[in-house]
């Protein structure tokens, strides 16, 4: 079905806007919206990130429009005209962005960004369903928790004396006060305009603080994506390094497969009146951390290869020791729960890989 501009979809929407449209998440988002609700989609990006152009050909043939524009440009964004409703998946999401070298980038992008979207939100009473980060949670706050090493990875021991923390993971009333890097930084401030929005001007919104999102059509990199690093360095070759306390790749994150984040954001969408103004937490949870040791055996198994890993014992600035989200707020509210594990995450990557081995060679290897 092909929607024109003006007309609605199936759920009164007449045009979706997907910032960061042709990226890992804003393409899944954008493809799937236009599946489900029929209505316009445009799918607004830079371009700037290598292999986001390989998005281009698989939106137009999903039937969503690409624009090729700047968020940190009002007049790029407004150029796309009405819209009833924004996933903002824009960002620069290197953690490491800004040590070394200039913040402009990632200041411009993610907080300049997302107030362009705000005010085209505003000026059109669109939705927004925004994609913030875990790494709000200061990083210090988060090394000092008490941890134990196990075989293969830092576990959390019980009893912990900061607030928002359990077995489960670091909720949303894990302490906000303290240092997270200039993308932490940038999207909490973000988390705090829009709040701002909501109650000035009436619109609805929801806010996702994401883990370690993964799967295919992702451009994994050192310091953003390193499920796909990893898998595909497994399969193309190329140098891995476990960086960090001791070297011994013990570090935990929780992973969550973009199918899983997908089908929580239809839900958000679908309910946005009843969810307005929350925030949640949302990652794969305890059942889906891993380490990235276990990553490596994961991969193992997954692409029948093994290659040397490099051990480097220093810690890299802005990283911490383990991180796993506690989806209970949005569960509770929503019903949602990931369904797929770290090795359903790590196969359906390496799957994606083989089969588009050629066109990823140059990017990922």
């Amino acid at each position: 079905m092909e929607a024109k501009e003006g007309e609605k979809g199936k759920d009164g929407m007449k045009t979706i806007l997907v910032t960061g449209g042709a990226g890992f998440v804003g393409s899944h988002l954008a493809i799937g919206a236009r599946a489900r609700y029929g209505a316009r989609v445009v799918a607004f990006d830079n371009l700037k990130r290598r292999g986001s152009e390989l998005g281009i050909g698989r939106l137009k043939a999903a039937g969503v429009d690409f624009v090729h524009g700047d968020i940190r440009c009002l007049d790029d964004l407004e150029a796309v005209g009405p819209v009833d409703l924004i996933l903002e998946c824009s960002a620069e999401p290197s953690v490491l962005a800004g040590y070394g070298d200039s913040p402009r980038y990632v200041v411009q992008t993610n907080l300049t960004g997302t107030i362009n979207a705000l005010e085209v939100a505003r000026r059109h009473g669109a939705g927004m369903i925004f994609l913030s980060t875990s790494r709000v949670y200061p990083m210090a706050a988060i090394a000092a928790l008490a941890y134990r090493e196990a075989d293969t990875r830092f576990e959390l021991m019980d009893g912990q004396a900061a607030p928002g923390v359990s077995p489960q993971g670091i909720s949303e009333s894990f302490p906000l006060e303290g240092v997270r890097s200039l993308y932490g930084a940038t999207k909490l401030c973000s988390e705090l305009l829009l709040r701002e929005y909501l109650a000035m001007y009436g619109l609805r919104g929801v806010i996702n603080r994401c883990g370690v999102i993964a799967g295919p059509w992702q451009m994994g990199k050192v310091d953003q994506g390193v499920a796909v690093l990893w898998v595909a360095r497994h399969l193309f070759g190329g140098a891995l390094k476990y960086i960090g306390y001791g070297g011994q790749g013990k570090q935990v994150r929780d992973l969550l497969h973009i199918a899983d984040l997908e089908a929580l954001l239809y839900h958000q969408i679908d309910h946005l009146d009843r969810l307005n103004g929350q925030t949640f937490n949302v990652g794969g949870g305890p059942e889906c951390s891993v380490s990235l040791l276990e990553l490596t055996e994961l991969c193992r198994q997954a692409t029948g290869k093994t290659i040397p890993i490099e051990s480097e014992a220093e810690t890299r600035a802005a990283d911490i020791p383990w991180y796993v989200t506690d989806n209970a707020r949005v569960t509770a509210a929503t019903g949602w729960r990931p369904q797929r594990r770290a090795q359903a995450i790590v196969e359906d990557i390496a799957a994606w890989i083989a089969a588009h081995e050629e066109a990823l060679r140059s990017i990922l290897a």
